[in-house]
């Protein structure tokens, strides 16, 4: 171990109630039983009175988290594999419930401003109904995820019409543009009734120069997000990745043209998981909710593709009960309308065994990977409906 690392998991180590095991590979972030408490419910009269309007069976199902490092809890410590990890990386103050409802940045849906828009941002590939669609189960996701707000899509945007700053990483050998330029392009954009807006790119970000790239970025008092698909092809990181700049191309200020014809991943149900993830977290963000460091959730920092992906699909009870008070869903009602999202499409018939895997094929929605996320759910639900 490093001197740095010694330094950075003595300052880890050192918050009350919290110890990382393991040696060479993998750490656990381990909470109490207390610490996990009150970080959910909180010391404070009037939070607990708040909390104690949950049913039976709500408070059952967020008290489970409780119990999370045994096999058969619905919620599961956060694990670390690296030094690069967010946590590490970016040490900052954990974010309870009762810091996160009193905090001036907390940002809550108004009757007037309650819309979330979704901004598309350059080409996806050829326009047509594959494209189209793409976006639209986003749009459904983010319905469900962000139960009881109105979901829009805003009219496509070209990379040229934001105005803003790109340029070639130097490792990747790939397009990239600066998202500053693009916070700024949507708050511009941003409609009166919205309660936020959402940039959503298949082009590559850095957040700054002496950045190497972003996944996204979102700005928590202003509403304003954006996020990238690149980095979600599963190639994206090779040779062979077909976004990488064939010979070497010397870009010119505002000429965008090099944005023409840019290479769109396959929409596969890898892409469409890890499209729905950043989504959400960017999101997330903007109610004011900062990155998770207590359970596995949704809302943990990722520095990294393997990272983002050990994420799960969903909130860890706290930040769960951040959303929830800003938006006042039943927590059942949520988990039904995620589940009806992953459930196969009724209306959309069978592929049969040899027909051409294409844009024609049905447009069935590619599930694949939400199987996992789709049988904790049914197991949310059996608690929650539960006598």
């Amino acid at each position: 171990m490093t001197s740095k690392q010694a330094s950075l998991l003595s300052s880890f180590e050192s918050r009350p109630s919290v110890y990382a095991t393991g040696f060479n590979k993998m750490k656990v972030i381990q909470h109490t039983k207390e610490v996990l408490q009150r970080a959910l419910i909180s010391n404070s009269t009037s939070l607990t009175k708040l909390y104690n309007k949950y049913t039976k069976e709500e408070k059952r199902f967020l008290e489970e988290g409780y119990s999370a490092g045994q096999p058969d809890s619905l919620f599961q410590n956060i694990t670390l594999h690296s030094d690069s990890d967010w946590i590490l990386a970016h040490p900052e103050a954990p974010q309870d419930f009762e810091t996160f409802y009193k905090s001036l940045s907390r940002q809550t849906p108004s009757a007037s401003q309650n819309t979330i828009y979704i901004q598309t941002i350059g080409s996806f590939g050829e326009a047509g109904p594959q494209t189209d669609q793409y976006v639209e189960w986003l749009r459904q996701y983010c319905k469900a995820f962000f139960h009881g707000l109105p979901v829009k899509l805003l009219p496509t945007v070209t990379v040229a019409q934001t105005r803003c700053s790109f340029r070639i990483n130097s490792d990747s050998h790939n397009l990239q543009i600066l998202t500053g330029d693009l916070l700024r392009f949507l708050e511009h954009r941003k409609p009166k009734d919205a309660f936020c807006i959402v940039g959503i790119t298949i082009v590559d970000l850095y957040p700054k120069d002496s950045w190497n790239f972003v996944f996204g970025q979102a700005s928590l008092s202003s509403g304003i997000g954006v996020f990238s698909f690149a980095r979600y092809d599963d190639n994206f990181y090779s040779r062979i990745y077909a976004g990488r700049l064939k010979k070497k191309v010397m870009l010119v200020k505002n000429d965008y043209s090099v944005f023409d014809g840019y290479y769109t991943p396959p929409i596969s149900s890898t892409l469409l998981l890890r499209s729905c993830k950043t989504m959400t977290h960017e999101i997330g963000h903007m109610f004011g909710i900062k990155h998770c460091q207590w359970l596995n959730c949704v809302m943990q920092g990722s520095n990294h593709l393997e990272e983002s992906d050990r994420r799960p699909l969903d909130f860890c009870p706290i930040c769960l009960r951040k959303l929830q008070v800003s938006i006042g869903f039943k927590i059942a009602d949520r988990y039904k309308a995620l589940l009806q999202w992953m459930e196969e499409d009724p209306n959309k018939s069978p592929r049969t065994e040899g027909a051409a895997c294409d844009s024609t094929a049905g447009l069935r929605k590619p599930t694949q990977d939400f199987y996992s996320s789709k049988l904790w759910l049914q197991r949310c639900l059996s608690m929650l409906e539960s006598q």
